[in-house]
């Protein structure tokens, strides 16, 4: 349920460039946003700009298709890798999604982490944002670990956490701060070391 949020300004703004959507016109919007902390990330300037690039068409393609996928679907890019959380009505939403991500030029994985037929309440959203904001500060105070560069979901309970890290000590740092939270059921990482030779060059 947290893609909800963030999501309404977004409408606009994709709505905006539905006439005409390109790589130049969010490669522009994409270093806008991000050259400020590309400069202190493990990912070069470049690398993000091209995930915003990414980021802006995955969107762009979702609302297209549907208010609602757009709404609930959550999508994070990381080097080219694209994580898939929030929830859908059924399996054929939850394969649709992840073909539309496909689509987009220079995504190298899809990671489908949606569920199908989520029943979360209200109370339900705001324990997944507490548990979110808890993890998002032992990160940032722990100076053993580089926060900027892993980023978090939650959906009933279970957290995601997605990004580089660089080494697998750190990693470790960080999910163990993720399993200690209370509510927390399970986490699941889809994070990268530094020096994993799959990352993008």
């Amino acid at each position: 349920m947290n893609a909800w949020a963030g999501k309404f300004f977004l409408i606009a703004a994709l709505a905006g460039l539905a006439g005409g959507l390109n790589g130049c016109a969010t490669s522009v919007v994409g270093a806008g946003a991000t050259v400020g902390v590309a400069v202190v990330q493990e990912r070069s300037l470049g690398q993000a700009v091209d995930d915003a690039t990414i980021l802006a068409n995955v969107n762009h393609r979702l609302l297209k298709r549907s208010e609602i996928l757009f709404l609930k679907v959550d999508v994070e890019v990381v080097e080219g890798r694209v994580l898939l959380t929030g929830n859908v009505d059924n399996p054929d939403d939850r394969v649709e999604v992840a073909r539309l991500a496909w689509q987009v030029k220079g995504v190298r994985e899809v990671l489908n982490e949606l569920e199908i037929n989520d029943q979360s309440t209200l109370r339900d959203y705001a324990k997944d944002v507490w548990i979110t904001t808890q993890l998002k500060v032992k990160l940032l105070g722990d100076k053993e670990i580089s926060a900027i560069n892993y980023s978090v979901d939650t959906l009933n309970g279970v957290v995601y956490l997605f990004g580089i890290a660089q080494s697998q000590a750190e990693l470790d740092r960080a999910t163990g701060h993720a399993r200690n939270i209370r509510g927390v059921t399970k986490v699941v990482s889809h994070v990268i070391l530094k020096d994993d030779p799959k990352r993008a060059s």
